[in-house]
């Protein structure tokens, strides 16, 4: 009988990286593009997944970016819930391990909004995090929740920011020292870059917190768009763009080289199952 195990794992979790990385790399070229006014746009996720639509075979290459996004999101919620990466139960283990979570929900959602463009179930579409938001200012408390959240993408910068800085960016990967020498910088800018665009939308949230209105808070076009606004901001949004291109390319270093220690099926299982019953 055939039986899935860690090597299936380890096969989504490369697949979701890569997907991720191709991503990235168009919302940071695009960007770039329209930063010297070469055309592009400065948008987010999905209209970089928008653009690949139009083009030729898009569906299909849609279809395989969701399929990858969810394998990406698989990843870490197994990630998360069996400590695959031997975190640990220490607080900064456990701060890691729920930023994986939180991914796992994020790139669920993009994976989702993907498959329904490659389908065409997708209309226009409309701004989930202003929904959101808005839904939770009408909550009791909701103004202090928004002001977290804002505070928590803050936090998620500044750790981007600290890694880049210190340079364990290749800490993971299966490399020698001399392949390492080209890919740290390329990690490096590529989470700088997150880290900036981080601090931005997490002020987007304070200020929607702030205003108690929820047409303050903005995704990653957001942040371009407030860089762009600056004086000499073609500059700092071309940095910013290329350093998210960088991300991407270095996602796609990871789908190749990434140390994965994949958990078998039935691991994962278990680990699932103890940690529903942890919160029940």
């Amino acid at each position: 009988m055939f039986k899935l195990g860690h090597n299936t794992i380890e096969r989504v979790a490369r697949f979701g990286y890569g997907a991720r990385g191709i991503v990235y790399c168009l919302v940071g070229g695009l960007a770039l593009l329209a930063a010297i006014g070469q055309g592009g746009r400065a948008g987010d996720s999905e209209s970089a997944i928008r653009w690949v639509l139009a083009g030729p075979f898009g569906a299909v290459l849609v279809g395989l970016i969701a399929v990858g996004l969810l394998g990406f999101a698989v990843w870490r919620f197994i990630e998360s819930v069996t400590d695959a990466d031997r975190r640990g139960t220490a607080l900064k283990g456990l701060v890691v391990r729920a930023a994986h979570l939180l991914s796992a929900a994020i790139y669920t959602g993009l994976a989702i909004t993907a498959g329904s463009l490659a389908l065409g179930l997708s209309g226009a579409g409309g701004d989930a995090a202003q929904d959101w938001t808005a839904w939770l200012l009408g909550k009791p408390f909701g103004l202090w929740l928004v002001a977290l959240i804002g505070l928590a993408v803050i936090g998620g910068g500044i750790a981007f920011l600290i890694k880049a800085f210190k340079g364990d960016v290749t800490d993971r990967l299966k490399l020698d020292a001399d392949h390492c020498r080209w890919a740290k910088p390329i990690g490096q800018f590529g989470y700088a870059a997150r880290g900036i665009a981080f601090l931005i939308i997490g002020g987007f949230f304070i200020a929607a917190a702030w205003y108690q209105a929820s047409s303050e808070v903005r995704g990653l076009a957001g942040a371009f768009a407030a860089l762009r606004a600056q004086p000499y901001g073609w500059i700092l949004l071309a940095v910013v763009a290329a350093g998210h291109f960088a991300f991407g390319a270095f996602g796609l270093i990871q789908a190749r080289f990434r140390h994965i220690d994949a958990p078998d099926i039935d691991q994962t299982d278990d680990a699932v199952a103890a940690a529903f019953r942890s919160v029940t």
